[in-house]
């Protein structure tokens, strides 16, 4: 297999499905994108354009040709701020506050054609409403409050491990968790492992992949009434739930690597593509976010090792999402998942002991702590994301978190 030869892959992001689900009635559409196609259109009535040029000056306006003495300026249309969304989801300005704050948590870093993120990931506070959040970014996010975590399975014997907490509280259904008491009596197993859940968020965006395309897609000017089409900047939307990665390259965006926007020419716009065959092309190269079977496909060509060959144990790393289960540590050790792909630390399952991470021995830019009791765990890093849960009785001490605790 040559270089030119090798598959590719787009890897589910995790983030908005650990990091970017919301506890507000308001948001859970039961009917799917019958709703939110409705939702959509409030969004585009009280959408605007955010333009910035190059002496960070910036409007919210619709004049999209200003004339900067040679300037060059970009403008982002389609924007809607926390006033639009209040008024489209009939919820509380606070709390449309809060979504858009989330959704920007969770944007991808890379921009369009590998161009600049969105302006909405770095705003500082006082600028995210003249700023805004993208309308076809905002519906996706809508559509993933659809989805639900895995949860701990039933012990076949519930009352033998009955305990009275955690108490039922707003989070439930989004994290999985169980007590001190109940892990000690029924142990990890019964817990879903990382490999599980994310095997759980593939299964998702498998089933709902047309609807997914549908809300983004508009109807083609061909003969074909009923025939949606993607553009590319449509397309370069759903970087918000996939991301490319080749060997021995950084991210790229989604309209470089698709056969069918990949070779546009940059001056003028890319055909739009029917949904049917942008539909098959993701499901031929969709994978899990800790899956990692380029590796699996050079190691069969080339004779080099695998993430199964290579010499990690269980209790070390997880390499792939399948047939990878996070175990309990009955002496308090604690897991890293040192796969490339995964980029996850863990601490989990220490028990009446201290742990120090330091920057030498963690991996990625997301940590997990979880499961611990009667504890002190140090984590002497930054990170963008960090989920404690599951603890009791312990001192936890993270460095700074970027983007969601």
């Amino acid at each position: 297999m040559t270089e030119n030869e090798v598959p590719l892959f787009l890897h589910l992001r995790r983030e908005p499905f650990e990091y970017g689900l919301l506890p507000l009635p308001n948001l859970m559409f039961t009917d799917g994108t019958a709703t939110l196609k409705g939702v959509r259109e409030k969004l585009l009535q009280n959408s605007f354009t955010y333009t910035v040029n190059n002496n960070n000056h910036s409007s919210n306006n619709d004049d999209n040709n200003n004339d900067n003495g040679g300037e060059v300026s970009r403008s982002f249309s389609m924007r809607v701020n926390a006033t639009g969304i209040a008024e489209s989801l009939q919820l509380s300005e606070d709390h449309a506050r809060v979504v858009i704050d989330t959704l920007a948590s969770v944007l991808p870093e890379h921009g369009q054609g590998g161009g600049a993120a969105d302006p909405l990931i770095h705003a500082s506070y006082v600028d995210v409403d003249s700023i805004g959040a993208d309308v076809s970014d905002l519906i996706l996010f809508l559509f993933i409050q659809t989805y639900k975590k895995l949860v701990p399975r039933t012990h076949k014997d519930a009352a033998s491990v009955a305990d009275v907490w955690p108490s039922t509280s707003a989070f439930d259904g989004i994290f999985a968790t169980l007590s001190p008491l109940q892990l000690m009596r029924s142990g990890r197993r019964f817990m879903p492992s990382q490999a599980d859940e994310e095997a759980h968020q593939l299964s998702y965006v498998q089933k709902h992949l047309p609807n997914i395309l549908g809300l983004l897609a508009e109807p083609s000017d061909n003969e074909s009434a009923d025939m949606q089409v993607l553009s590319s900047e449509s397309f370069e939307h759903l970087g918000l739930l996939f991301h490319v990665r080749e060997r021995g390259t950084e991210d790229r965006s989604l309209s470089q690597v698709a056969p069918f926007f990949a070779n546009s020419d940059p001056d003028m716009p890319a055909v739009p593509v029917p949904v049917p065959q942008v539909l098959d092309w993701i499901l031929e190269h969709i994978c899990a976010a800790s899956d990692n079977p380029l590796e699996k496909v050079l190691g069969g060509e080339n004779g080099s090792p695998t993430v199964g060959d290579l010499d990690i144990t269980k209790n070390d790393s997880c390499g792939s999402s399948s047939g990878c289960q996070s175990g309990a540590f009955p002496n308090g050790y604690n897991q890293q998942q040192k796969d490339a792909h995964l980029k996850l630390t863990f601490v989990e399952g220490v028990n009446k002991a201290s742990v120090m991470k330091q920057p030498s021995n963690i991996e990625g830019s997301s940590v997990k702590v979880l499961n611990c009791h009667d504890s002190v765990i140090y984590i002497l890093a930054p990170f963008n994301y960090a989920t404690v849960n599951g603890c009791s009785d312990a001192t936890i001490l993270l460095g700074a978190v970027g983007k969601v605790l």
